[in-house]
């Protein structure tokens, strides 16, 4: 039941950031971000919804998996990398939050460029201490870093159309 429950608490942690997100999105969607001039390659508004929704729950299993890790043969991996797995994690999620803060509700696509270069970053170093401690993990977030890639290209995008 202890698992359980940090099941449930990490998938709703990543799933409360999106939802926070998406109060600044839903704002401005239709009216602000709608005049952007945006890239040939931007996807239809509708596609960001359900692609978050399922990489927030990705995320949530993942930091479950390495959150719940436990392995006695390696006291010391627990105590050492799973602490700091965990702290990159938040503060990570951290960065991915304020971005539709800064993007959405401030207007400010250069400061969103910088924070979601700063998510990338993360995102890379996260997939690299997660495989370290476990490599199921680490893979459960390649799709979300290929996601934050593809929108760092089209954050970029808006930044130089606009």
């Amino acid at each position: 039941m202890k698992n359980i429950s940090k099941l449930i608490i990490s998938i709703l942690i990543c799933e409360g950031v999106g939802i926070v997100g998406s109060v600044f999105t839903i704002r401005s969607v239709n009216n602000w971000y709608a005049h952007l001039n945006k890239p040939f390659f931007s996807p239809p508004n509708w596609l960001f919804g359900p692609v978050w929704i399922i990489l927030y729950l990705l995320m949530g299993i993942a930091v479950y998996m390495i959150w719940s890790f436990e392995n006695p043969q390696h006291k010391g991996l627990n105590q050492e990398y799973v602490g700091f797995a965990l702290i990159l994690f938040w503060i990570h999620l951290f960065f991915n939050a304020i971005w539709s803060v800064l993007f959405f509700g401030l207007h400010n696509i250069f400061l969103a460029f910088i924070d979601i270069i700063i998510i990338w970053s993360l995102i890379i170093f996260l997939i690299w201490n997660f495989a370290k401690i476990k490599k199921s993990a680490a893979w459960l977030l390649t799709p979300y870093l290929l996601w934050v890639s593809f929108a760092t290209v089209l954050n970029f995008s808006l930044l130089l159309l606009n």
